[in-house]
């Protein structure tokens, strides 16, 4: 296998991967903030979390699936012979399911946990350690600054639960 075709199959995988473990982390904490900020307690945000985990790995890993099906038949249609093409769905599918939901558990570990009077901080605390080392991964991974990557992960982080509390907060509304 060529030079090229080595680094498109790493890129497609780190993509899926970075993409998954980041939107586990990023929505899941954006949601449980959300439903937290509405005054809800721990069994009710844990029960919001989980069926949102379950939801958004099945969605990503189907997304990439999907996706990445797309690519490869266009790469075919293009001309490449199916030993040629570089796109793989169902590794991206798994790689994204799995990235998904490893970082999914983070943010439900930190809000659920028994420290209840401080689960708002330690959520956010532990989602910008979290993206701060996947930023420093696909950078590290893919060859690229990393600086400018834990940056835009944190501070993507940042936004959605700060957001998400809010909205939560002016709600007001939890489930009984």
């Amino acid at each position: 296998m060529n030079e090229e075709r080595t680094l498109e199959r790493k890129l497609n995988w780190l993509r899926a991967a970075v993409l998954g473990a980041n939107d586990g982390i990023v929505s899941i904490a954006g949601l449980v903030m959300g439903v937290a900020g509405a005054g809800a307690d721990s069994p009710t945000i844990l029960l919001a979390g989980v069926a949102a985990l379950v939801a958004g790995a099945i969605s990503m890993g189907g997304g990439e699936y999907v996706s990445v099906s797309s690519q490869r038949d266009a790469e075919v249609a293009a001309g490449r012979s199916k030993e040629e093409v570089n796109a793989h769905p169902w590794g991206a599918a798994w790689s994204s399911f799995v990235a998904f939901t490893a970082g999914a558990i983070l943010p439900l570990i930190a809000i659920t946990g028994p420290w209840v009077s401080v689960r708002e901080i330690a959520t956010v605390v532990s989602v910008i350690v979290a993206l701060a080392l996947t930023g420093w991964w696909a950078a590290w991974a893919g060859g690229s600054p990393i600086a400018k990557s834990v940056v835009r992960n944190v501070a993507i982080s940042i936004l959605t639960m700060g957001i998400s509390y809010g909205i939560g907060a002016l709600l007001g509304i939890t489930v009984l």
